[in-house]
C-alpha cells in the first residue's frame, strides 16, 4: 500500500486541489478527513504519513483551528507550503435561482472572503458554517442548505449548478496550506526558507512582547507572520506563532532561537521549509552583519580576545 497523506476533505475542497500540486503526491494516497484536527491527529497516531492543511489566508490571516492544533498536543513540524488563489462559486442544485437562496454554507474562514458580495447579492440570506467548502456543497446536494460558496471544480463532484463564479471581495486573494509531518531534521536550506515558532512567556511584564521580537530584530530576521493564541490558561495568558525569514540552519536564526529558548517559559519548534512566494534567485539579501560569515568572523574575534591574541 501506498504511504497516504491526509487532508482536509471531503473530496472537492480547495486544500485537495493545493495538495495535488505537490510531484509526490502521484505516489501517495490522498485520504479526506473532516476536519483539521482528525486530519492531524491521523499523523500523530500513524494512520497518515503527513497530512496537508490550510493556515492562513490573505484577507483573514491565520486560520486559528490550524494553529491552535500545532500549538496544542504532540509535537508535529510543518515540511512544505503551498499558496493556492482562491475565488469562489456559489453552487445550488440545478433549477435554483438567487431568489430563492435563503440559507448558505462554507467554511468560516470564506465569510471573510464573500461578505461583501453577499451582502450586496444576498443579504437576506442565513450564513451556516461548515466543516469545508466541499462539505457545505454535500449539504446543498442534500437538502441542507440551498447554496454553498466553494471552488467551481466541486460542482460536478456533487451534482451541483454553478449559479455564479468569480466571487471574491479581495483581488489576488491566496490560501496557503503546509504539509504537516512527524517531527524529524528539516530539509536542507534553499536560500529562500521560512521558520514557524510558538513562544511562550516566562511572564506577563512591561515590554515583554519586545523582547521575544528583539531577538529576530537584532539579528536582521524579517517576520512574516505574528499572531497571538489564548493559551487556555485565562484571560490575558497569550502565546505567540510566528513565521520568520530564514532556516535553522542560518547562525542568525539559531542564534536568535537560542536566545528565544533563554528568555521563554517554552518555546515550540514548527520548521524550516521553503518558500512558496518566492525562489532563491528572488530571496532578499540579509542585512549587514548578519551572513553566516560574519556571526562567524565575530564569533572568532571573541575567540581571539579571550586568547589574548586581540
Amino acid at each position: 500500500m501506498p504511504a497516504s497523506y491526509a487532508y482536509l476533505g471531503p473530496e472537492g475542497t480547495f486544500t485537495e486541489v493545493a495538495l495535488r500540486t505537490l510531484p509526490e503526491t502521484a505516489t501517495r494516497e490522498l485520504v479526506p478527513y473532516v476536519s483539521v484536527q482528525s486530519a492531524l491527529d491521523a499523523v500523530r497516531t500513524g494512520e497518515a504519513e503527513a497530512a496537508f492543511v490550510p493556515i492562513e489566508n490573505s484577507v483573514e490571516g491565520g486560520i486559528t483551528t490550524t494553529l491552535d492544533e500545532l500549538v496544542a498536543g504532540e509535537p508535529l513540524m510543518i515540511y512544505r507550503e503551498v499558496l493556492l488563489s482562491i475565488t469562489f462559486a456559489l453552487l445550488v442544485r440545478p433549477g435554483t435561482a438567487l431568489t430563492d437562496i435563503k440559507t448558505v454554507s462554507a467554511h468560516p474562514a470564506a465569510q471573510p472572503q464573500v461578505r461583501n458580495w453577499m451582502r450586496k447579492h444576498l443579504p437576506d440570506a442565513h450564513w451556516e458554517s461548515a466543516a469545508s467548502n466541499a462539505d457545505a456543497a454535500r449539504l446543498v446536494q442534500e437538502g441542507r442548505y440551498d447554496a454553498a460558496f466553494a471552488g467551481e471544480f466541486a460542482a460536478a463532484r456533487y451534482g451541483l449548478q454553478a449559479l455564479e463564479t468569480g466571487i471574491h471581495d479581495a483581488e489576488n486573494a491566496q490560501t496557503r496550506f503546509v504539509l504537516v509531518g512527524r517531527p524529524a531534521r528539516p530539509a536542507a536550506p534553499t536560500g529562500a526558507d521560512k521558520t514557524s515558532v510558538v513562544l511562550w512567556q516566562r511572564d506577563d511584564h512591561p515590554g515583554g512582547l519586545r523582547d521575544l521580537l528583539g531577538e529576530f530584530a537584532s539579528r536582521g530576521i524579517n517576520l512574516m507572520l505574528l499572531q497571538s493564541r489564548p493559551t487556555g490558561a485565562g484571560i490575558g495568558n497569550y502565546c505567540f506563532c510566528i513565521d520568520a525569514e530564514g532556516h535553522i540552519s542560518d547562525r542568525r536564526m539559531a542564534e536568535a532561537l537560542m536566545g528565544l529558548k533563554r528568555i521563554c517559559l517554552q518555546v515550540r519548534f514548527l520548521g524550516s521549509y521553503p518558500r512558496a512566494d518566492i525562489g532563491p534567485a528572488e530571496a532578499p539579501a540579509t542585512r549587514p552583519g548578519t551572513s553566516d560569515e560574519e556571526f562567524m568572523a565575530a564569533a572568532d574575534w571573541v575567540a581571539r580576545c579571550q586568547d589574548g591574541r586581540f
